[in-house]
């Protein structure tokens, strides 16, 4: 999907952007690539404070950046609040800085929206989300600032390297719960 056309600085016409950090960019892309409705889904960095992150740098975690995924979506066929249940359920929102050993502030948890709209939209989600968790949420809720694209390597990463052991054991299980779950809302071409 992305290798081949990254997103522009602003959405086709009749579609939106939704942000989002839930760990490893390489898990959210590869959920929300197979989405009905995305038309385009690609991995980047958001929220920090420095020039020209790059994944070594935004690794390190002094950079103030999140591993994110950009999702390019058309509204008449998936709505913003699906595409926040479905962040729920592929990844832990009430760990701070961490996703099972992926560990640091480039892996916290955060809805970066890019509307008042979307803003108004994710907080009333996620206070009634808060019901099906023991433990707090501690999803970060702020505008999206400072976007940039992570390398083309890491773009479609799942799809292009589904032996490596990343993939095989982390990926794969999510991706695997999100078809399971979320089966009739998965496009046509991915089944």
């Amino acid at each position: 999907m992305s290798i081949r056309h990254p997103l522009g600085a602003d959405p086709r016409p009749g579609h939106a952007f939704a942000t989002l950090a839930g760990g490893c960019f390489w898990c959210l892309e590869a959920v929300y690539e197979e989405l009905e409705g995305v038309v385009d889904v690609e991995s980047g960095y958001s929220n920090g404070h420095t020039e020209n992150p790059d994944y070594r740098r935004v690794c390190g975690g002094a950079t103030g950046y999140a591993e994110v995924v950009r999702i390019e979506f058309d509204p008449d066929r998936i709505s913003y609040r699906e595409l926040l249940e479905i962040f729920l359920a592929i990844h832990d929102p009430t760990t701070p800085n961490r996703q099972g050993n992926d560990v640091g502030s480039q892996y916290r948890s955060a809805i970066f929206h890019h509307s008042e709209e979307q803003k108004a939209e994710a907080l009333e989600f996620l206070r009634g989300a808060q019901r099906l968790f023991e433990d707090d949420i501690v999803t970060e809720l702020a505008p999206v600032d400072r976007y940039v694209r992570a390398e083309v390597h890491h773009q479609e990463y799942f799809r292009n390297n589904p032996t490596q052991g990343y993939c095989m054991f982390v990926i794969g299980p999510k991706v695997e719960k999100f078809r399971r779950t979320f089966a009739r809302k998965r496009r046509l071409s991915a089944v």
